[in-house]
Protein backbone atom coordinates (compact mmCIF):
# COMPACT_ATOMS: atom_id res chain seq x y z
CA UNK A 1 0.00 0.00 0.00
CA UNK A 2 2.59 2.34 0.55
CA UNK A 3 4.79 1.51 -2.66
CA UNK A 4 1.38 2.24 -4.37
CA UNK A 5 0.73 5.43 -2.95
CA UNK A 6 4.42 6.44 -3.69
CA UNK A 7 4.25 5.25 -7.18
CA UNK A 8 0.85 7.23 -7.29
CA UNK A 9 2.15 10.93 -5.95
CA UNK A 10 4.83 10.33 -8.45
CA UNK A 11 2.36 10.17 -11.42
CA UNK A 12 2.24 6.36 -12.20
CA UNK A 13 -1.45 5.11 -12.74
CA UNK A 14 -2.14 2.91 -10.02
CA UNK A 15 -5.89 1.64 -9.58
CA UNK A 16 -6.90 -0.75 -7.28
CA UNK A 17 -9.28 -3.71 -8.25
CA UNK A 18 -11.25 -4.98 -5.06
CA UNK A 19 -8.70 -4.90 -2.10
CA UNK A 20 -6.31 -7.62 -3.77
CA UNK A 21 -5.99 -6.89 -7.57
CA UNK A 22 -3.95 -3.73 -8.76
CA UNK A 23 -3.38 -2.44 -12.09
CA UNK A 24 -0.38 0.08 -13.06
CA UNK A 25 -0.27 2.20 -15.97
CA UNK A 26 3.42 3.20 -16.85
CA UNK A 27 4.63 6.52 -18.10
CA UNK A 28 8.28 7.50 -19.07
CA UNK A 29 8.91 9.99 -16.25
CA UNK A 30 8.46 9.56 -12.35
CA UNK A 31 8.01 12.84 -10.18
CA UNK A 32 9.92 13.38 -7.56
CA UNK A 33 8.48 14.77 -3.84
CA UNK A 34 9.09 13.76 -0.32
CA UNK A 35 7.64 10.93 1.66
CA UNK A 36 7.79 9.42 4.77
CA UNK A 37 9.33 6.07 5.30
CA UNK A 38 7.30 4.08 7.76
CA UNK A 39 8.55 2.28 10.21
CA UNK A 40 9.27 -1.45 9.95
CA UNK A 41 6.77 -3.66 11.77
CA UNK A 42 9.02 -6.90 12.31
CA UNK A 43 11.50 -4.55 14.02
CA UNK A 44 8.49 -2.90 16.23
CA UNK A 45 7.45 -6.48 16.90
CA UNK A 46 10.92 -7.96 17.87
CA UNK A 47 11.94 -5.10 19.77
CA UNK A 48 8.45 -5.90 21.34
CA UNK A 49 9.52 -9.87 22.56
CA UNK A 50 12.67 -8.52 23.39
CA UNK A 51 10.88 -6.73 26.24
CA UNK A 52 8.23 -9.35 26.85
CA UNK A 53 10.54 -12.49 27.33
CA UNK A 54 12.64 -10.46 29.88
CA UNK A 55 9.65 -9.16 31.87
CA UNK A 56 10.40 -5.30 30.70
CA UNK A 57 8.07 -2.93 28.55
CA UNK A 58 9.13 -0.82 25.57
CA UNK A 59 7.57 2.55 24.07
CA UNK A 60 7.36 2.13 20.41
CA UNK A 61 7.97 5.77 19.51
CA UNK A 62 5.82 6.72 16.33
CA UNK A 63 4.82 3.22 15.58
CA UNK A 64 0.87 3.26 16.17
CA UNK A 65 -0.47 0.21 17.58
CA UNK A 66 -3.31 0.04 14.08
CA UNK A 67 0.22 -0.51 11.74
CA UNK A 68 0.69 -3.59 13.16
CA UNK A 69 -0.91 -7.04 11.25
CA UNK A 70 -4.05 -7.74 12.90
CA UNK A 71 -3.23 -11.13 12.72
CA UNK A 72 0.16 -10.36 14.93
CA UNK A 73 -1.82 -8.44 17.51
CA UNK A 74 -4.50 -11.17 17.59
CA UNK A 75 -1.06 -13.80 18.23
CA UNK A 76 0.75 -11.30 20.63
CA UNK A 77 -2.82 -10.96 22.83
CA UNK A 78 -3.45 -14.96 23.77
CA UNK A 79 0.56 -14.70 24.10
CA UNK A 80 0.18 -12.25 27.04
CA UNK A 81 1.56 -9.49 25.82
CA UNK A 82 -0.22 -6.61 25.36
CA UNK A 83 0.12 -3.85 22.78
CA UNK A 84 -1.66 -0.14 23.82
CA UNK A 85 -1.70 2.66 21.77
CA UNK A 86 0.21 5.46 23.42
CA UNK A 87 1.49 9.20 22.58
CA UNK A 88 1.44 8.28 18.66
CA UNK A 89 3.46 5.24 19.94
CA UNK A 90 2.66 1.44 21.09
CA UNK A 91 3.71 0.17 24.72
CA UNK A 92 4.55 -3.20 24.60
CA UNK A 93 4.67 -5.36 28.17
CA UNK A 94 3.68 -8.90 28.87
CA UNK A 95 1.93 -8.25 32.25
CA UNK A 96 1.07 -11.42 33.63
CA UNK A 97 4.15 -13.20 32.08
CA UNK A 98 4.08 -15.50 28.63
CA UNK A 99 1.08 -17.47 27.81
CA UNK A 100 1.69 -21.04 25.08
CA UNK A 101 -0.39 -20.86 22.09
CA UNK A 102 -1.78 -22.42 18.92
CA UNK A 103 -0.70 -20.68 15.72
CA UNK A 104 0.25 -20.63 11.99
CA UNK A 105 1.57 -18.21 9.91
CA UNK A 106 -0.19 -16.64 6.56
CA UNK A 107 -0.34 -14.12 3.94
CA UNK A 108 -0.49 -10.31 5.41
CA UNK A 109 -2.58 -9.21 7.81
CA UNK A 110 -2.19 -12.46 9.55
CA UNK A 111 0.42 -13.42 11.50
CA UNK A 112 3.91 -12.96 9.36
CA UNK A 113 6.59 -16.04 8.84
CA UNK A 114 9.82 -13.22 9.64
CA UNK A 115 8.50 -13.29 13.81
CA UNK A 116 7.47 -16.47 13.89
CA UNK A 117 11.35 -17.23 14.99
CA UNK A 118 11.57 -14.36 17.67
CA UNK A 119 7.60 -15.32 18.84
CA UNK A 120 9.54 -19.20 19.16
CA UNK A 121 11.86 -17.84 21.16
CA UNK A 122 10.02 -16.22 23.58
CA UNK A 123 7.21 -18.89 23.54
CA UNK A 124 10.46 -20.91 25.16
CA UNK A 125 9.41 -19.36 28.58
CA UNK A 126 5.59 -20.15 28.09
CA UNK A 127 4.08 -22.78 30.55
CA UNK A 128 2.38 -25.30 28.08
CA UNK A 129 2.91 -26.76 24.85
CA UNK A 130 2.50 -23.92 22.04
CA UNK A 131 2.49 -25.41 18.41
CA UNK A 132 3.66 -22.97 15.58
CA UNK A 133 2.43 -23.98 11.96
CA UNK A 134 4.85 -22.55 9.03
CA UNK A 135 2.73 -22.05 5.90
CA UNK A 136 4.65 -19.26 4.28
CA UNK A 137 8.72 -20.27 4.09
CA UNK A 138 9.44 -24.13 4.38
CA UNK A 139 12.93 -23.39 5.33
CA UNK A 140 12.11 -20.92 8.09
CA UNK A 141 13.23 -23.64 10.75
CA UNK A 142 16.76 -22.79 11.10
CA UNK A 143 16.55 -21.30 14.53
CA UNK A 144 15.29 -24.56 16.24
CA UNK A 145 18.54 -26.20 16.61
CA UNK A 146 20.21 -23.13 18.05
CA UNK A 147 17.68 -22.46 20.56
CA UNK A 148 17.91 -26.29 21.45
CA UNK A 149 21.67 -25.07 22.70
CA UNK A 150 19.89 -22.37 24.98
CA UNK A 151 18.13 -25.32 26.79
CA UNK A 152 14.66 -24.76 24.60
CA UNK A 153 12.43 -27.61 24.80
CA UNK A 154 11.62 -26.91 20.66
CA UNK A 155 11.38 -29.73 17.75
CA UNK A 156 10.43 -29.20 14.20
CA UNK A 157 8.27 -32.21 12.66
CA UNK A 158 7.80 -30.64 9.08
CA UNK A 159 5.87 -27.16 9.10
CA UNK A 160 4.97 -27.68 12.50
CA UNK A 161 7.15 -26.28 15.68
CA UNK A 162 6.38 -27.20 19.38
CA UNK A 163 7.24 -25.73 22.32
CA UNK A 164 7.36 -27.06 25.64
CA UNK A 165 7.61 -24.60 28.31
CA UNK A 166 9.20 -22.86 30.74
CA UNK A 167 12.18 -23.67 29.99
CA UNK A 168 15.20 -22.69 32.13
CA UNK A 169 17.83 -21.09 29.58
CA UNK A 170 21.32 -21.15 30.06
CA UNK A 171 24.09 -19.39 28.21
CA UNK A 172 25.31 -20.49 24.74
CA UNK A 173 27.79 -20.73 21.74
CA UNK A 174 25.78 -20.48 18.42
CA UNK A 175 26.02 -19.33 14.77
CA UNK A 176 23.03 -18.02 12.71
CA UNK A 177 22.12 -18.98 9.15
CA UNK A 178 19.66 -15.76 8.38
CA UNK A 179 18.77 -12.52 9.65
CA UNK A 180 15.02 -14.10 11.32
CA UNK A 181 17.04 -16.93 12.82
CA UNK A 182 20.06 -14.56 14.54
CA UNK A 183 17.26 -12.45 15.96
CA UNK A 184 15.70 -15.63 17.90
CA UNK A 185 18.90 -16.20 19.25
CA UNK A 186 19.43 -12.67 20.41
CA UNK A 187 16.01 -12.79 22.35
CA UNK A 188 16.61 -16.52 23.90
CA UNK A 189 19.97 -15.03 24.47
CA UNK A 190 18.67 -11.86 26.85
CA UNK A 191 16.89 -14.56 29.03
CA UNK A 192 19.54 -17.07 29.12
CA UNK A 193 21.41 -17.01 32.06
CA UNK A 194 24.90 -16.10 31.59
CA UNK A 195 26.84 -14.51 28.28
CA UNK A 196 25.99 -15.95 25.06
CA UNK A 197 28.55 -15.77 22.27
CA UNK A 198 26.25 -15.73 18.41
CA UNK A 199 27.75 -15.30 15.13
CA UNK A 200 26.07 -14.54 12.27
CA UNK A 201 25.80 -11.24 13.34
CA UNK A 202 26.21 -9.95 10.02
CA UNK A 203 23.21 -10.97 9.02
CA UNK A 204 21.05 -8.04 10.49
CA UNK A 205 22.57 -5.71 8.46
CA UNK A 206 20.13 -6.58 5.98
CA UNK A 207 17.35 -5.28 7.96
CA UNK A 208 18.32 -4.62 11.33
CA UNK A 209 20.85 -2.23 10.69
CA UNK A 210 20.24 -0.44 14.14
CA UNK A 211 18.42 -2.93 16.37
CA UNK A 212 21.64 -3.66 18.73
CA UNK A 213 21.92 0.21 19.37
CA UNK A 214 18.69 -0.07 20.36
CA UNK A 215 18.66 -3.22 22.30
CA UNK A 216 21.68 -1.80 24.06
CA UNK A 217 19.74 1.74 25.14
CA UNK A 218 16.74 -0.87 26.63
CA UNK A 219 19.84 -2.02 29.14
CA UNK A 220 21.05 -5.13 27.31
CA UNK A 221 24.50 -5.62 27.64
CA UNK A 222 26.00 -6.28 24.94
CA UNK A 223 29.22 -6.50 22.99
CA UNK A 224 29.92 -6.06 19.58
CA UNK A 225 32.56 -7.41 17.36
CA UNK A 226 33.12 -6.89 13.88
CA UNK A 227 32.56 -10.01 11.65
CA UNK A 228 32.79 -11.33 8.01
CA UNK A 229 30.15 -13.02 5.97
Amino acid sequence: MVTASVLAAGGIGINWEGATVLHVTGTDRIAGGAFRVPPDRLEAATLALAAAITGGTVHLDNFPTIDFPTGLVAVFANAGIELTSMNGGTLARCPAGPRAVQTATGPHPAFPTDVQPQLTAFLTQAPGTSRIEEQIYTERGTHVGPLRAFGAAVNADGSVITVCGPAPLVAADVAGKDIRAVTAMLIAALAAEGTSTIQGMYHLRRGYGSLLPKLAALGAELTINQEMP
